[in-house]
């Protein structure tokens, strides 16, 4: 006669470390379930009513339009390639490899902000420059710049509240007066920023454009100094301001920056600003007075320029965290979302040109 067969109770009351079995099989179900929920939580699933990265960047393509495939925000651009060639003085404030004298490979991006590739090259005057360095140890920097003197918001929540400000009336195609009117009012510290917008003249070119950082980092050398600091590309081409001409021609800023490089190298002075007693370095929307103490780290040099569909540049996710040893991030809650945004940014549209390939449309 067969045997009965014994329990599942009664096989796990024989093993002879029961206790062990117990903690071994929570363990392994234990850890994906805390990266799960943790997942969940810092994407919002768990939280609906939190700002969380998609939620962020939902935002950005209710301003500037569903575009498959394209960046969340500063969607059209042109790649461009060089090197940074460093002068050495900056490893006195950090020891990131960057910084020691000679070339540094650098695949770049110029862009215009906002979300539509197709909108025409003088629709906003807001520029960018992002850049990878790629150090001969192996490691990478990352940086989005832009062609602010200070950030229009302190927070996260404050950039999400002016996207939504700036959504587009479908009956103008233009934001609601009456909602960016109650934005400025309930985040006071934009103010500065529309003031500078209102009486600033865009230059003519990518080329004569400077660039910041915005965001402060923390440098730290080789005997462990730290210093909060934010850096600039000061461009070494004079600029004109942008003309009627220029204006009436959606392509002007890519058509100059090809014909630029095509007569020759275009070049920026690497200035690093040093963070002094009492300064804010959590606040992008706070500009540091120009009597800090500079430091001229080296020189940019780009050296040609791609259409983005093809170019070096059009797969890089510039996420300003990506950093090197000797630089980290300050406590500016931007960082952090800016990090997160992008990344989210960069997944859904390598899941769109992903599905477009996979459809023959490319």
């Amino acid at each position: 006669m067969r045997e009965p067969r014994p329990s599942f109770c009664a096989m796990f009351k024989n093993l002879r470390y029961p206790q062990q079995f117990l903690l071994r099989g929570t363990v392994i179900v234990a850890i994906p379930l805390a990266l799960c929920l943790l997942l969940a939580w810092a994407w919002g699933a768990l939280t609906p009513g939190r700002l969380s990265p998609d939620k962020l960047v939902n935002a950005l393509e209710k301003t500037g339009g569903e575009h498959p495939g394209y960046r969340r925000n500063h969607a059209k651009g042109v790649c461009v390639v060089g090197y940074f060639d460093s002068n050495g003085s900056a490893s006195a404030l950090s020891k990131a490899t960057v910084f020691l004298p000679g070339n540094t490979p650098v695949i770049g991006r110029l862009a215009i902000a906002g979300g539509n590739p197709n909108a025409p090259d003088g629709a906003v005057p807001v520029r960018s420059m992002a850049l990878q360095f790629i150090t001969r140890d192996g490691q990478e920097w990352r940086t989005g710049m832009n062609a602010l003197p200070f950030f229009s918001v302190a927070t996260p929540q404050g950039f999400y509240d002016q996207q939504m400000a700036g959504i587009p009336d479908p009956k103008t195609g233009k934001p609601d007066p009456a909602k960016m009117k109650a934005f400025i009012s309930a985040h006071p510290e934009a103010k500065p920023f529309f003031a500078w917008v209102k009486g600033y003249v865009p230059t003519s070119s990518w080329a004569s454009d400077s660039y910041n950082s915005l965001n402060a980092f923390l440098f730290t050398n080789k005997t462990g100094d730290v210093h909060g600091v934010r850096w600039s590309m000061q461009s070494q081409t004079p600029g004109v301001p942008v003309t009627a001409e220029d204006k009436a021609n959606p392509l002007f800023l890519q058509q100059d920056i090809k014909q630029r490089l095509q007569q020759g190298p275009l070049k920026w002075d690497l200035i690093i600003s040093v963070a002094e007693k009492g300064d804010v370095i959590n606040d992008a929307t706070k500009a540091w007075p120009d009597s800090h103490q500079k430091l001229n780290a080296g020189t940019l040099v780009l050296t040609a320029a791609q259409d983005q569909a093809d170019g070096n540049c059009r797969d890089i996710n510039y996420d300003p965290l990506i950093l090197p040893e000797g630089i980290s991030g300050s406590d500016d809650p931007l960082l952090s979302a800016r990090s997160a945004a992008y990344s989210s940014s960069f997944n859904r549209r390598t899941h769109e040109e992903a599905q477009v390939n996979k459809g023959g449309r490319l």
